[in-house]
């Protein structure tokens, strides 16, 4: 899916909060707006404009 070190660095590009992977629904979900960003082909797709609204991931 995503290389653990890339998602590492990856931010949200709406409000620069850490990112979280949803492997189920292959898609990459930010920790603080809940925007989910949606992966294809392996490659995530952090623009806003693609991103689906969402709540934050609870925090486990």
């Amino acid at each position: 899916m995503v290389d653990k070190e890339l998602l590492e660095i990856l931010a949200c590009p709406s409000c620069k909060a850490d990112v979280v992977l949803d492997e189920p629904a292959a898609r990459i979900v930010c920790t603080a707006c809940g925007l989910r960003y949606p992966i294809r082909d392996g490659i995530p797709v952090m623009l806003i404009d693609e991103a689906e609204q969402g709540p934050p991931p609870q925090k486990s």
